[in-house]
């Protein structure tokens, strides 16, 4: 089962290589609007070591890109963080599936149902102007604050603290397979998947440790496939998220290392303080914009 699961996200990130490496060699030489790589580089490096480690990297990469101004153009965001950051996601998934045990069809299907959320939601996502990108971002950065929040205060961990359950069945299943349709839609908008699948499975009584190999196998899978989407659009600085995923690559390596060992308690703090501030904001652009 592993090993075709693992074969199907081989197959799904040789789809993503092809296409993106299309789109570079087309669009070799072309001007446009990109960012510096070097801002890039060290983005991705930050961003995917804290994803190895449970944090997260839309939220630290989108609050890190209006820091430096790494990107100028808030409708190119989306397909930012869902471009740079698929092949960061992609090794996660390769390092980590492995080790936890789920129940296949529960895997498959949950997976199956972020991968389609994702087709729906690129190509609704591709079309909407910059003001409500700002309006979406805003409002999914405060989310993603306050699920942070209430990891990081431990609440998540008590919706599954009795839960030994490796499956789900019957509505319970329905219920995952619609949640995570959801969750795979609002990815392309530049929401994380992690935390609110997290609470799902724990919700519908799931060991929250079966969350993991879910969690990764639908963003994997979902990024990849869903991503060719912004590629096709141009809705992407190419230099910069070129290097972005470098970095992203060596930051899933270095945290790997370090996953067992090392504390960001402090830093989790300090994010979740400044991604609220950088929703606000979003959400002040945004709607100053519509009015």
């Amino acid at each position: 089962m592993v090993t075709l699961l693992l074969t199907l996200l081989g197959l799904s990130a040789l789809y993503f290589i092809v296409m993106w490496s299309m789109d570079i060699i087309k669009n070799k030489g072309v001007e446009g609007e990109d960012s510096n790589p070097v801002v890039g580089f060290f983005i991705g490096l930050v961003t995917d070591f804290m994803d190895t480690l449970g944090i997260g990297s839309f939220a630290p990469t989108t609050l890190l890109a209006k820091v430096t101004g790494f990107i100028k153009n808030d409708r190119l965001l989306p397909g930012t963080l869902n471009i740079g950051h698929t092949v960061p996601v992609l090794i996660e998934a390769f390092l980590f599936i492995q080790s936890v045990q789920v129940d296949a069809v529960t895997l498959l299907s949950l997976i199956a149902a972020a991968v389609i959320g994702a087709l729906v939601g690129g190509r609704i996502v591709t079309k909407l102007p910059e003001k409500k990108i700002q309006v979406t971002m805003g409002f999914a950065l405060i989310i993603t604050a306050a699920l942070m929040f209430a990891s990081k205060m431990g609440w998540l961990a008590l919706l599954g603290a009795n839960n030994t359950a490796l499956h789900l069945t019957g509505i319970a299943l329905i219920v995952g397979i619609v949640g995570n349709f959801i969750f795979g839609a609002l990815m392309m908008a530049g929401v994380g998947l992690y935390a609110p699948c997290l609470a799902m499975v724990s919700l519908l009584g799931m060991d929250p440790k079966a969350a993991f190999p879910i969690m990764m196998g639908s963003c994997a899978a979902l990024m990849a496939i869903g991503s060719p989407k912004f590629i096709k659009e141009g809705l992407y600085p190419r230099k910069g998220t070129i290097a972005l995923a470098i970095g992203g690559i060596l930051g899933v390596i270095i945290g790997y290392q370090f996953i067992t060992s090392l504390s960001l308690s402090s830093l989790m703090w300090l994010i979740i303080v400044v991604v609220i501030i950088t929703g606000l904001d979003m959400l002040r652009k945004g709607l100053k914009k519509a009015a």
